[in-house]
């Protein structure tokens, strides 16, 4: 029987031979319990003099040490009697067994020991970064609880506060230093892909310009992508694109991690994303799913204009916002009564995001009306730091703000435009706090019985205003939904259920139905079916606390649910690749998501 030196020494000279190859070392070094070749130790670290070059890439049998240090395999105290001594583990764990459930029940009682948000996040990416599967199934039992943890609002804060440690990679940092080199770059990651997040870090939530400290951003969706819509961790990618920042504090910051220069713009920048995504289509092919995330306004909408029709990319910022509000608004009409084209819409922000909501309201009320695109677009309003968007200024309006430039005259404030314009719905996307003030939800009030608020700017601390001042200033007759979580509000003896539109209701199930069904491309057709799906979950009950959203506990079910309506939606109009069509989507959803459960080991 081999020893684990004398495993590790024929193994080793088996396969050193091929290791100088990276698509060979790939494939080799799936070994026993299907080990990556990032877990790997340096080799002879003990007896090297300190100058002496050693490959890091040389390999040893996945047991004991290595093991335990490998994310995606380690179980902590549930290996059991069998698996410690069949993989030297003897020693290295003391000596109880703990199931998978009672490690959960552990890791959730000592988070709820800290008080402080930002502390349950850096525990919870730790875990992250050394049991992989106790993470996501600590994170999909307890939702609710955790959502807000490791994403929106803490995330921001993380990136601020601890943007500049770099422990162990867990994405790809490509920056101007790469240009020429990217597609390379790509194959240092050892997996094949089919997600990837991308940010150049200019606008994070809103933060502003985080340079290379926005990497938590895309680590932190795809780990939603895992645990809210079941996509195996390993196929997925998070990247920062760094081509500076603009960011002072950070060029003066000795610590910064990122490059220490103004950031690139024009063509420079131009051709640095073009070989991004040439290189990313010619590695993984035409089917890799690409999410922009976090992009400046101006950035945002030219990369999904130009690579819509060239690459399967999908902006959360514009798309996925737009498709969860969509999803809010037809679920709301129970509640407020008519339909769509029966109301009217006031938007405070005029940036990507509530370009990206107006345009799609305007496709869904085409879609059930007669009306034409100019008569759909005529119900909604803007209000930018300028004032209204009217057509007197559309000269000096950029193209994304120029269709919503109606017939009016000038209005400065919100305040005036809610009183002139009427609005039955008012929207923020400002990025700007504090902007629904009392004398603006008391004229909502005022136009209407049932005054639908949307507040939807992140962190919590940028939202236009919070659930207790809209039920408080409406006299607990407004309908509210925010982008960050707010606690139920009890106004007048009745509790009020604040709904929260985040985008994790959407984004983790549309990729799931683009991946499972081969879509090449987003149709904006799919955008509806994912917002139609969503609306239809809220559960009949709820409506009687003013929620528009469903309960997130059911997360996975929703996801299931908006992925089977966007692949349902691929192969009506002919757009997805893998065939046959299965006969019941939303159970073919539910089998392709990954399961955290623990494996046995032999």
């Amino acid at each position: 029987m081999l020893t684990a030196s004398s495993s590790f020494k024929k193994i080793n000279s088996l396969l050193l031979g091929a290791l100088g190859n990276r698509g060979e070392r790939k494939s080799n070094l799936s070994m026993m319990v299907g080990r990556r070749e990032d877990d790997n130790n340096t080799a002879n670290d003990d007896d090297d003099d300190g100058d002496q070059p050693v490959t890091p890439w040389i390999v040893s049998v996945a047991s004991g040490h290595t093991l335990l240090r490998s994310p995606q395999h380690n179980k902590g105290l549930a290996f059991t009697e069998i698996e410690r001594d069949a993989h030297y583990l003897r020693g290295l764990l003391p000596p109880a067994i703990f199931s998978q459930e009672l490690q959960e029940k552990r890791t959730l009682h000592i988070l709820r020991q800290y008080q402080v948000p930002l502390h349950r996040y850096t525990a919870m990416m730790d875990l992250q970064e050394t049991n992989e599967k106790l993470f996501y199934k600590l994170l999909i039992d307890n939702v609710e609880e955790l959502l807000p943890v490791v994403y929106t609002p803490v995330v921001g804060e993380a990136c601020q506060k601890y943007g500049r440690l770099f422990r162990r990679p867990q994405g790809l940092y490509i920056s101007l230093k790469d240009k020429g080199k990217i597609s390379e770059v790509l194959k240092n990651w050892p997996e094949k892909i089919q997600v990837i997040v991308v940010t150049d870090g200019e606008r994070i939530l809103g933060l502003g310009d985080l340079g290379c400290q926005g990497m938590g951003i895309p680590i932190g969706k795809l780990s939603l992508y895992t645990a809210l819509g079941g996509v195996h961790p390993s196929v997925c990618l998070p990247v920062t694109i760094d081509v500076g920042t603009k960011n002072e504090a950070l060029l003066n910051d000795e610590f910064y991690i990122g490059l220490k220069q103004k950031r690139a713009t024009g063509e420079e920048y131009d051709d640095l994303l073009d070989e991004f995504m040439t290189a990313v289509k010619k590695n993984y092919g035409e089917k890799v799913l690409i999410q922009f995330e976090d992009f400046a306004n101006h950035n945002a909408f030219d990369l999904l204009v130009k690579y819509r029709t060239s690459h399967l990319v999908f902006n959360d910022d514009i798309q996925g916002t737009a498709c969860v509000v969509l999803g809010g608004l037809l679920s709301a009409l129970k509640l407020i009564g008519g339909t769509l084209a029966d109301h009217t819409f006031l938007f405070l922000g005029a940036g990507e995001a509530g370009t990206g909501i107006a345009e799609l309201i305007s496709l869904e009320i085409l879609k059930k009306t007669k009306l034409t695109v100019e008569e759909s677009r005529k119900k909604i309003w803007l209000v930018d730091s300028k004032g209204l968007v009217v057509s007197t200024r559309k000269d000096s309006l950029q193209s994304f703000k120029q269709p919503w430039a109606h017939d009016h005259e000038s209005i400065t404030g919100l305040l005036e435009a809610v009183k002139v314009i009427k609005p039955t719905i008012l929207i923020g996307t400002s990025g700007v706090g504090k902007q629904f003030t009392k004398e603006v939800i008391e004229a909502m009030s005022s136009i209407n019985a049932k005054p639908l608020i949307m507040a939807l700017s992140n962190p919590t601390s940028q939202s236009e205003c919070t659930a207790e001042e809209a039920y408080t200033w409406s006299n607990g007759h407004a309908i509210f939904a925010s982008g960050s979580p707010f606690d139920p509000v009890t106004y007048d003896g009745k509790e009020f259920v604040p709904g929260q539109a985040n985008n994790a209701y959407i984004f983790p199930g549309f990729g799931l139905g683009l991946i499972m069904c081969g879509a090449i491309h987003v149709h904006d057709e799919f955008l509806l079916a994912a917002a139609e799906a969503l609306a239809s979950q809220v559960a009949e009950e709820d409506y009687a606390k003013g929620i528009i959203y469903p309960r997130f506990k059911n997360i996975r079910k929703i996801s299931a649910t908006i992925a089977a309506k966007v692949a349902a939606r691929a192969y009506e109009f002919g757009l997805a690749s893998n065939l046959p069509r299965p006969s019941n989507l939303v159970k073919f959803a539910e089998s392709c998501m990954y399961s955290p459960k623990y494996r046995n080991y032999r």
